[in-house]
Formats: C-alpha cells, structure tokens, sequence
C-alpha cells in the first residue's frame, strides 16, 4: 500500500507541474484559442458548404416543380453566383483565422513584411496561371458568359479540338461540364479563349432537306410549308417551339440533288431534339407525297445552334448566325 502511494504522488506532482509550467500554461492559453479558431473555421466552412447546396437545391427544386422546359437565365446566373460566394467566403474566413493565430502567436507583423516581399515575388512568377484563372472566372460570372445547365462549347489554349458539355458546375477557377457519354470535364477558366453558348435565350433548329433536281420545287414547298404548320399542332413540339418553322428555301443546287432549308427557333438546348422531331415529319411528309425514291432517300442534314456550332452529325462543319 505505502509503495502505490509513493508512486501515484510523483506522477501527480508531475501533473500539476506540468500545467502550472510555461509549456502547460501556454497549452491552456493560447493553444485552446488557436484549437478554437481552427475548429470554429472548420465548422464555419462546413456551414458555408451547407448554406450553398441548400440554395442550388432550392433553386433546383423550383424548375423541377414549375412547368418550364428549361431553367431561367436568371436561375443559371444565381447558382453560378452562389457556388462563386461559398468559395470565396471560405477563402476569405481561413485568411482571417490565419491572421488571428498569427497575433495569438505573437509573431509581429512587421517582420514578415520582408518574407513576404520575397514570398510574394516568387508566388507572382509561380501563381501567374492561378490569378489568370481568378479573373477570366470572374469576368466569366459578372458578364452571365454562362451558367449551370448550359450546353457550351469551350475552345482552349493548345486543345485541337473544343470541349462540349453540359455545365455542370463553374467557379473562379475552374468550369466543369459532363459529355453526353457522361466524362466530366474540368477546364480551368484562364484556358478559355472561346466559348460557345448553345442555350442562351434561344436557340435555332436547322434542317437541310435535299431532294431530286427533277422534283417540282413548287410542291415540296407546298409539303414542306405544311409540315411547318402542322407542327404547331403537335403538343409536345409545340412545347418547344417559339414560333412555326420557316422554309428558307434552296440553299444550294448540286448535280442530282437541291438542298432546302428550314429553320425553327426554340427554347435553349432544345435544338437538336427540334431537328429531330422534324426530320421524322418531313421524311414523312416527302413519302407520302411521293417525292422521296428509292434513288433519292431524303437525308435530312444536322440542325445547327444559332450561336454557329458546326455539324455534329454530317461533320460538313457549316455554320448558322443569328439573324
């Protein structure tokens, strides 16, 4: 018993010692206010986080429950801004908890001054590529270029060929878009040199139609003129649709073959499935009214954006412009 007793009251001697010494003392002083700045930051982060998926999540809730075919402009910009508000926040909130454990470590500013002078040049030289990203993101954002949902087409610096994709998410840094075949792009926006918006707005269906150079122009106009009208009658293209499609008329004369256009202006993104709806009715169309042969099968040519993507389908790289 007295052997336990001897034992048990050096180590509380050492204890008490350790924390009324100077290593104890700073340890209940200024290491739980720094343990408290970082676990208050860690979980004021967490909240920003939060408070940023719950307002996408809202605004996402309200499209998915209205009866709109696409999102607003307005809603893109307001997710777009949100996600760019919960990142800087968080930048900015781990800044200021980095300057409060520097004055709770009484490390003097003044003396960093000329460190950081160093550190600053070298991070100029290094961190060119980051700052160049911040502000092509910012101006990206401000001018609405555009937002989550959008179809885009980005052209980048060294890339031979353009990304393509849904924006799935765009920050000061970086815009990510997922393909149709579901990969997800991640394209840091100080790349961007050029980029193509398939869904601002409004966008234009375009369907090259060529038939036989010996069919009577003036009928497949005819035809063609009723599939136009017709197709405002149809409920889900309709829906689509801004106003009737427009004959354009010949487009081009080749040595067996005269191509005609129509045109159609629709809801954003909702381009291509227009051309196809389209072309279902006018190959149709042509058949019954006995234009279509067996040696001239109409091949409907791709739709193209209004904002002048090239053919995605033919690959003949034609362009359309917004009248």
């Amino acid at each position: 018993m007295t052997t336990k007793t001897l034992v048990a009251l050096p180590v509380a001697d050492l204890w008490h010692g350790f924390w009324h010494g100077e290593i104890g003392s700073w340890m209940l002083t200024v290491g739980v206010r720094i343990a408290l700045l970082v676990i208050g930051a860690l979980l004021t982060a967490r909240m920003i986080n939060w408070i940023a998926r719950r307002v996408t999540r809202r605004i996402d809730a309200e499209y998915q429950e209205s009866d709109q075919l696409v999102r607003s402009e307005s809603a893109k910009h307001r997710q777009a801004v949100a996600s760019v508000i919960s990142w800087v926040s968080i930048a900015v909130l781990f800044v200021v908890v980095g300057v409060e454990i520097t004055d709770a470590l009484n490390v003097p500013v003044g003396s960093l001054v000329a460190p950081a002078a160093v550190l600053g040049a070298a991070l100029g030289f290094g961190a060119q590529k980051l700052v160049q990203d911040l502000l092509a993101g910012f101006f990206i954002i401000t001018e609405r270029q555009y937002g989550f949902g959008d179809l885009v087409q980005l052209s980048m610096i060294g890339a031979p060929e353009a990304s393509e994709g849904t924006v799935e998410e765009v920050t000061l840094r970086v815009t990510k878009l997922r393909t149709g075949e579901g990969e997800v792009f991640t394209v840091p926006n100080g790349n961007i040199v050029r980029s193509l918006n398939m869904s601002k707005d409004w966008a234009r269906a375009v369907v090259d139609i060529p038939v036989p150079a010996s069919a009577d122009l003036n009928r497949v106009n005819d035809v063609l003129h009723d599939v136009g009208e017709k197709a405002m009658e149809d409920a889900r293209l309709s829906a689509l649709l801004l106003d009737s499609p427009q004959l354009m008329g010949v487009e081009s004369i080749e040595l067996d073959t005269v191509n005609l256009r129509m045109v159609a202006r629709t809801l954003p993104g909702k381009q291509f499935e227009v051309g196809r709806r389209l072309r279902i009715r006018i190959i149709a169309a042509l058949t019954t009214a006995g234009i279509a042969t067996a040696d001239h099968t109409p091949t409907l040519g791709n739709l193209n954006p209004s904002s002048g993507a090239a053919d995605k389908e033919t690959g003949t790289g034609r362009t359309e412009q917004k009248p």
